[in-house]
């Protein structure tokens, strides 16, 4: 699945969930767009002489809903066409780089130039300093990994801005497809960012070398050096240091001692020939600087370019396996374990009413033998259209050492679902309170990995029974 196909899938699926009241996609709109997604990717499919896949369906259905969209909301046609905030640094940061390092080495006299460059030798080592903490950035725990992607969160939105006068619905949507996007983009625009940055650091260098030797065509350059800390022997340690690794792979020749000595103070005798400085400089910058940031800009761009086209989005979530049975796939099956709780028979109903709103109509539900309290998880074994739960009553406190390690245990490297069912408790509560130990019990899921669903199993069984 490459990036526009996801994007269009994730767009559709934010403002289909946030329009619970089918105000802007009406039920005929969304029949209608899996009927002839349906059939597009049979077509699509036997004409590549291969099977029909679940993301050809839903990118086709996405299709056919957005072009509604667009028609009846002028102004949301141009969150379709999105670009990422990225693309117009892609080229003006290099450009901007490149002309700010043709003017870096310009400062001071244009015709003496100093064997303690301090533009130059502050390119490189910034660079240095880049390479290690490029290195420890590379070595941080997977844990901090959230760190790392804030940067890329808020520079993906970039031209995601929500046009005025659209619908209530259609504008949650929006917004809540700018923070998902951006959450399962975040390595696709890191690659981008680091590929911008390189490239940028490369055009630095590439801009003060390339004006080093194009002033140096009708200027002549008198090398010379002055300090107020360093002796000639330091400045001769420092060069030598600096210089050894392009001598050796160039060929060139560096300063001597001696030399160091004689252009002390600008001795006007003495004053050295340029051509050598402007070769050292220049290799320098090019083996230090120009090459290795190309290379490594190099390998960010082939890093996006195949998340690009392979976009990772993960279809492990109720909306797709709803859409599945749509597209001609299995039923889905909701597998319940519930925890410190049994569960009756009206509430047995109302999960095979919340399976069916979340798996489609043929959906079924597999309920476990509940889990006494502080036991440990059992082994929940995957599928494809199947979706593990756990459920909770919310009438109980959520505690660490108990409910917290149960759903870190049960939920290692597998999507689980937390069914927060507050029909008990919201029969004794208030509003308040009732909101304050959702809110409590969210939290409590979403930091030991689960996605919390909150359920009224009793009030969905009274509501099936009495339609309005």
């Amino acid at each position: 699945m490459n990036e526009k196909t996801a994007r269009a899938i994730m767009l559709v699926k934010a403002i289909e969930e946030a329009d619970q009241h089918k105000e802007v996609l009406t039920d005929d709109d969304r029949r209608f767009a899996s009927r002839t997604a349906r059939e597009l990717a049979h077509w699509q499919a036997a004409e590549q002489r291969s099977a029909s896949t679940l993301p050809d369906f839903l990118y086709h259905r996405a299709e056919q809903l957005l072009k509604r969209l667009a028609a009846r909301h002028k102004l949301f046609a141009s969150i379709t066409q999105g670009h990422s905030g990225l693309w117009g640094a892609s080229w003006l940061l290099p450009l901007a780089a490149l002309l700010a390092g043709g003017m870096a080495e310009r400062f001071g006299d244009p015709h003496r130039v100093d064997l303690l460059s301090m533009p130059l030798l502050g390119i490189m080592a910034w660079n240095m300093l880049a390479y290690l903490l490029l290195t420890l950035w590379i070595l941080l725990p997977s844990r901090r990994a959230g760190l790392r992607r804030g940067l890329a969160n808020r520079m993906a939105l970039g031209g995601g801005h929500l046009p005025h006068r659209l619908p209530h619905a259609l504008a949650n949507g929006v917004l809540q497809f700018m923070v998902d996007w951006a959450r399962a983009g975040a390595g696709l625009n890191l690659a981008r960012i680091a590929r911008i940055l390189h490239w940028s650091a490369a055009a630095v260098a590439a801009g003060a070398l390339l004006s080093l030797y194009a002033r140096g065509i009708v200027e002549r350059y008198a090398a010379g050096w002055e300090s107020t800390f360093l002796n000639p022997w330091q400045v001769h340690r420092l060069l030598s240091v600096l210089f050894a690794p392009v001598e050796f792979i160039f060929g060139l020749e560096g300063f001597t001692m001696d030399e160091v000595m004689g252009l002390q103070n600008w001795n006007e005798s003495r004053l050295g020939n340029g051509a050598r400085w402007v070769h050292l400089y220049g290799a320098s910058l090019l083996l230090y600087v120009v090459l290795p940031r190309l290379a490594l800009g190099a390998i960010a761009a082939l890093r996006a370019l195949w998340l690009r086209r392979h976009f990772p989005l993960d279809l492990d979530h109720a909306y797709y396996h709803l859409l599945s049975v749509a597209a001609g796939g299995e039923p889905g099956l909701l597998r319940v374990l519930p925890y410190s709780l049994t569960v009756d028979e009206a509430r047995s109903k109302g999960l095979d009413i919340l399976a069916q709103t979340m798996l489609g109509e043929q959906a079924r539900v597999r309920l476990l033998p509940p889990a006494a309290y502080g036991s440990e998880a059992p082994a929940l074994e995957g599928g494809e259209g199947v979706t593990n739960a756990v459920l909770f009553g919310i009438a109980a406190t959520p505690e660490q050492e108990n409910h917290g390690v149960f759903l870190a245990a049960l939920g290692r490297g597998r999507k689980l679902i937390a069914l927060l069912d507050q029909s008990a408790l919201a029969a004794r509560v208030d509003a308040t309170r009732l909101s304050e130990r959702i809110e409590l019990w969210r939290e409590f899921c979403i930091l030991h990995g689960a996605e919390p669903m909150v359920v009224d199993l009793l009030a969905a069984v009274a509501a099936s029974e009495n339609p309005a």
